[in-house]
């Protein structure tokens, strides 16, 4: 416009609430991937770690002694040292070590085209096209929903997913909205082994004791 000024409209997000899964339908996508891909989308599952930092893990950062993995953080957030289960090392361990890096051996966008392939012959297989949904980040808000819902502590979990504005976090607590008749499954466990695989599985202790039947968990199904 002559002699005027025009300002251009701002873009304003529009807000989605992210696709949530079942974990069931997780560990399908898991079980149908290869060696690799499986241990990877394992780590994003127990932790909650974005692909990128998932994807430069070195094996200097897995500690099998203490059942640990460090990240160094990406997009500005914080360090973290997670807790994760003797089942995603032994995944790990699985891999063969032919560089410093453990998944990421060459570019990551490379590798998506191949996890997208996984993903639906998986679908397709199970014939659930709800798979086909589950992207990288799917494993994030995930974790960071089960999280929410278990502990009621918003600030662990964005200790957990390292954000450093609790605003990115609070949209967890609007996420599955667990209802007072929630089905739950339930596994017993007979020994403090079975219990500790348990509780790495994050089941949830209800009853029991060891040397009267076996200790009781469950879990949302």
């Amino acid at each position: 416009m002559a002699g005027g000024r025009w300002d251009p409209p701002r873009y304003k997000r529009i807000e989605k609430i992210p696709f949530i899964p079942t974990e069931l339908e997780i560990d399908a996508l898991i079980a149908g991937c290869g060696e690799k891909s499986a241990a990877l989308l394992q780590a994003l599952k127990e932790t909650g770690m974005r692909i990128g930092e998932a994807w430069n893990l070195k094996w200097i950062d897995i500690d099998t002694v203490n059942s640990t993995i460090s990240i160094t953080p990406e997009k500005g957030s914080h360090a973290r040292m997670f807790k994760v289960s003797n089942k995603l090392l032994a995944m790990i361990n699985k891999i063969p070590k032919k560089s410093a890096k453990i998944f990421g051996t060459y570019e990551l966008r490379g590798y998506r085209g191949s996890f997208v392939g996984q993903r639906k012959r998986t679908a397709r297989k199970l014939q659930n096209p709800r798979i086909n949904q589950i992207t990288f980040h799917t494993f994030r808000h995930w974790k960071a929903t089960m999280e929410c819902h278990r502990t009621k502590d918003i600030l662990h979990v964005m200790k957990l997913l390292g954000h450093k504005n609790i605003k990115n976090t609070l949209i967890y607590t609007q996420l599955l909205p667990f209802q007072e008749n929630e089905q739950f499954i339930s596994k017993v466990a007979a020994n403090t082994k079975e219990g500790c695989q348990l509780i790495e599985e994050n089941w949830e202790y209800v009853t029991g004791e060891y040397n009267d039947g076996g200790k009781i968990f469950r879990k949302p199904k």
